[in-house]
């Protein structure tokens, strides 16, 4: 969305301090406020303006290199050529695993520095090329319709913040001097869908749900360190997100203490004077931006700066506050250092798409996979006699990829990984057998009679991101990058049907990266799993949970409703009704299920004490039981069920979570230390208030409620305090 920079006219001579004439600012010894003092004083103001902007042109007679601030490393380096793709977001989310995911983070920052500096070698300082990721997006998936949902871990305001914050570590890294890269937070705040709106549309949440839900994840990761938050093109509240004097400064810079910079979303300043109507022109959009503190501008209306500053709207030293915010940053990366004393400018080009990456890859897609259903067929036998795989997104590549990716050497598509892993003494046939959306062709479909010729039916439907996305990147979709609704594509519930009738045995795997109702395809199909967009080694990770090598250990980080009917309006952003804590209707698949091959079972729960203290800790001790034969990996969630006379209680609240695993026929101790604050309420005015009352404790393998164990979860622990 950005344009090119465009010559700035020329401004008023502004009367500056006469530097001192060594340029501290290349010295990196010298503190960081020094250096950016230094610096600030010798740049002139047409210069001053270009650096909030997201392409800063180079200074050569200060040695100032040219930076582009926009990159992406939503599940890798994304958008500048080679690179390994990791698992889509939302499957990170599937996977609980807070390790697992800044191990992830962690290669994607390999990855980032060394093709940062192999671009420096040949003098590349381009759009991609840069260090300051825009990334992760902690926004919460509250509504299944969202295309943009897939970049998100979930619905839950806990996961979600201990997985981005798990996210920020990998990327920042934890040199207490020096940034690997920068991480930013998005999109800050109260945007989740529609994609045909976020121009225009204002977010009116309540208080409540603002605190509750809307904020916790960005409060987490500021409290953390993230050095960036971008804010987002809608409104909230009545001012744009980009301008927000209650986001950005009540909250943001005062309650929460964040010192790093804001960024604004890709031509949302732009906006303000378009579509929010709140400005009349560029130069005012752009003045009220940064006045309000949105330090950096993805776009070009920042270029009418120095308009608003000759009408009077804005000063240089206002200018200059933002300025040193982006610097403290460019310092902080080692911009202006020489190579020596940057820790990660020799990373070599070999970690880019490297075989340990892919086997993190590998690992972290399997880790991913929800087990949604099993009557006993699955794990597969390798010497199958024969076998079908069908489906239009089995050998899909788009399928793999989700949105904002990188391009691997390879993509093993699920089609791939499959027939690498059977015995080369089976019958394997591959059919596409229906399109993805578009009506069936009249006429014979030789995938029907196939079925009944094999002995196993593997059929892969769903999604690609051509139905789900971002506005301008979901072609197919005819919202602008969300779903009408939730359940299958007609085309692909009616092959589904006609297959059934055929198939001897029938395994469902459903691609996508959100929640699609499929409770037909749960009653008639053997087994279902969730893979949603798998990243470059897809194929081998499903492959690894279908024949056993690795037992699913994936949870779902969405609730998945019976059908669209379910859902609240679109475009309300009241929480009544949405995700595990406030919906009323019972789901397909609750938050937080998953089962796994072996056999889990939990022993009584045991509460410290009976009652817990304003400032006092409850700890909970249970056991966790695998009575299989096989090892196996469990993500135990921890929630609280809050005193039900509390105005608009949610109906439960994840707490904490820990994945474990458990050898064959072994049992493994598991304890959560819960703080009072963890117990915390919010009220109608959206305060955190200590809450007197009964809370219930439930520690298990799902969120609480009856659909859990009648799709065959383990019974959960269970418990109760007293809060006094």
């Amino acid at each position: 969305m950005a344009d090119s920079p465009r010559t700035l006219p020329a401004a008023p001579a502004t009367p500056k301090a006469t530097p001192t004439a060594a340029p501290l600012f290349l010295d990196p010894d010298q503190p960081l406020a020094r250096r950016i003092d230094d610096l600030v004083a010798r740049l002139e103001l047409p210069e001053k303006i270009n650096q909030l902007l997201h392409e800063n042109n180079a200074v050569p007679r200060l040695d100032v290199p040219a930076y582009n601030w926009w990159n992406e490393a939503c599940h890798g380096v994304g958008r500048n050529g080679r690179a390994t793709v990791f698992p889509q977001v939302i499957g990170l989310g599937a996977t609980w695993n807070r390790a697992l995911v800044q191990r992830v983070a962690t290669a994607i920052s390999d990855e980032a520095r060394a093709k940062h500096h192999a671009a420096l070698a040949v003098g590349q300082r381009g759009q991609y090329q840069g260090l300051t990721f825009w990334t992760p997006n902690v926004n919460i998936f509250r509504d299944p319709r969202w295309g943009r949902g897939q970049e998100t871990f979930g619905e839950d305001p806990f996961l979600t913040g201990e997985l981005g914050l798990a996210t920020v570590r990998g990327l920042q890294g934890d040199n207490p001097r020096q940034l690997k890269t920068a991480a930013c937070a998005k999109h800050y705040a109260v945007h989740s869908g529609p994609e045909q709106a976020r121009h225009t549309f204002d977010a009116r949440p309540t208080p409540k749900d603002l605190t509750e839900t809307y904020l916790p994840a960005f409060e987490k990761l500021v409290r953390g360190g993230v050095e960036a938050v971008m804010g987002a093109y809608n409104r909230v509240l009545g001012e744009p997100a980009c301008s927000s004097p209650l986001l950005l400064g009540e909250i943001l810079r005062g309650q929460w203490g964040f010192q790093g910079h804001v960024v604004s979303d890709c031509g949302a300043i732009d906006d303000f004077h378009q579509h929010h109507k709140v400005t009349k022109d560029a130069a005012a959009s752009a003045a009220l931006a940064v006045k309000r503190g949105c330090d950096l501008n993805c776009g070009c209306t920042y270029h009418d700066l120095v308009v608003a500053v000759r009408a009077g709207l804005i000063t240089e030293a206002e200018i200059d506050v933002s300025l040193r915010r982006l610097l403290a940053t460019k310092f902080k990366l080692g911009l202006f250092d020489p190579p020596a004393r940057v820790p990660w400018s020799k990373t070599p080009a070999s970690v880019i798409d490297s075989p340990a990456h892919r086997a993190l890859a590998r690992e972290a897609a399997a880790e991913s996979i929800v087990l949604l259903k099993n009557n006993g067929v699955l794990p597969l036998r390798r010497n199958l006699g024969s076998l079908l795989v069908c489906g239009p997104t089995a050998a899909n590549t788009g399928a793999l990829l989700g949105n904002y990716y990188g391009i691997s050497s390879r993509l093993v598509t699920l089609l791939e990984g499959i027939v690498g892993s059977v015995h080369e003494g089976c019958r394997v046939v591959y059919r596409a057998g229906c399109p993805l959306f578009s009506p069936m062709a009249p006429g014979v479909n030789y995938t029907f009679s196939t079925a009944a010729e094999n002995e196993l039916t593997i059929v892969v439907l769903g999604l690609d991101p051509s139905l789900e996305g971002e506005e301008g990147d979901a072609v197919a979709s005819p919202t602008g990058g969300d779903r009408d609704a939730i359940e299958l594509p007609a085309v692909q519930r009616e092959f589904l049907l006609e297959l059934r009738k055929h198939a001897k045995k029938l395994v469902l795997v459903l691609t996508g990266g959100s929640a699609i109702a499929v409770p037909e395809a749960h009653e008639l199909c053997d087994a279902v799993l969730q893979v949603w967009y798998p990243g470059c080694e897809g194929g081998f990770a499903l492959a690894d949970v279908l024949f056993g090598v690795t037992s699913p250990s994936g949870k779902m980080p969405v609730t998945v409703p019976r059908c669209t009917a379910d859902l609240p309006d679109f475009e309300n952003y009241d929480m009544r009704g949405r995700t595990y804590r406030f919906a009323q209707a019972e789901p397909l698949y609750p938050f937080g299920f998953g089962l796994s091959y072996a056999k889990f079972s939990y022993g009584p729960l045991t509460v410290s004490a009976p009652e817990l203290a304003r400032n006092g800790e409850v700890v909970l001790e249970t056991t966790l039981v695998n009575s299989s034969d096989r090892s196996a990996t469990e993500a135990v969630e921890c929630y609280i069920v809050p005193p039900r006379d509390w105005p608009e209680a949610p109906r439960a609240t994840l707490v904490d979570f820990q994945k474990i695993t458990v050898p064959a026929q072994s049992k493994v101790a598991v304890t959560f230390r819960l703080p009072a604050a963890a117990f915390a309420q919010v009220n109608a005015a959206g305060e955190r208030v200590h809450a007197p009352g009964g809370y219930g404790l439930v520690v298990g393998s799902a969120s609480p409620g009856p659909r859990a164990e009648a799709l065959g979860a383990p019974a959960p622990a269970s418990g109760q305090v007293i809060l006094v």
